[in-house]
């Protein structure tokens, strides 16, 4: 695919954002951060685009009360600054029907558990984490996956496992998961850039 052209949608702290970002510019991952999008107003995702030099832009239903407009609203975004591939990371919203019709096969998300188990609605954040332990797990881990209508259904792109250790709680297995998605995140986008992984086909 060649240099890929980011637009990276966060709500809250940013920290796979910033793991692309890190990797953008230390020429590990041939890719441009052209702009950052949140839902959240005083999120760190957009402070963190700040200091970073990168467009930041807050776009939420408190900008645009109509879905539609939000939709049309982020969309516009995206193409004003030539994003060619769309990123989600810890992004908490659903994207519309025009931003996934104009970038199909081009955006991406990344969840904390290895699905296709512990995701759809309502596995987020720590409740994913929760979930693997209530269920006994022995493995979890990061799943970077194409986003499509539906959350977390995507074809899955990359997974990397972590054992579940016997004294985990939900914290403790958070942070080793989180470890790997900020590995697994820009190695993905790279082997996306150098034409390794193709995303131009369903599963």
């Amino acid at each position: 695919m060649g240099m890929l052209h980011l637009g990276l949608l966060a709500s809250h702290g940013g920290t796979n954002m910033q793991a692309i970002i890190d990797a953008c510019q230390a020429g590990r991952l041939q890719a441009v951060p052209r702009v950052v999008i949140s839902n959240n107003a005083g999120s760190g995702a957009l402070e963190r685009a700040r200091q970073a030099g990168i467009p930041a832009v807050h776009l939420s239903s408190r900008t645009h009360a109509d879905p539609a407009a939000l939709d049309s609203a982020i969309l516009a975004t995206l193409q004003s600054h030539g994003v060619t591939l769309v990123c989600l990371a810890g992004y908490m919203r659903r994207l519309g029907p025009r931003t996934l019709a104009a970038y199909h096969h081009r955006v991406l998300n990344i969840h904390p558990a290895l699905l296709p188990r512990f995701g759809g609605q309502g596995f987020y954040g720590e409740r994913v984490h929760q979930a693997v332990l209530a269920a006994g797990e022995v493995e979890s881990g990061p799943t970077v996956h194409l986003v499509d209508g539906e959350y977390d259904h995507g074809r899955v792109l990359a997974q990397r496992r972590v054992p579940v250790l016997p004294d985990d709680d939900a914290a403790s297995l958070a942070a080793r998961v989180l470890v790997q998605e900020h590995l697994i995140y820009p190695e993905t986008l790279q082997r996306i850039a150098t034409g390794e992984l193709d995303l131009g086909r369903d599963a």
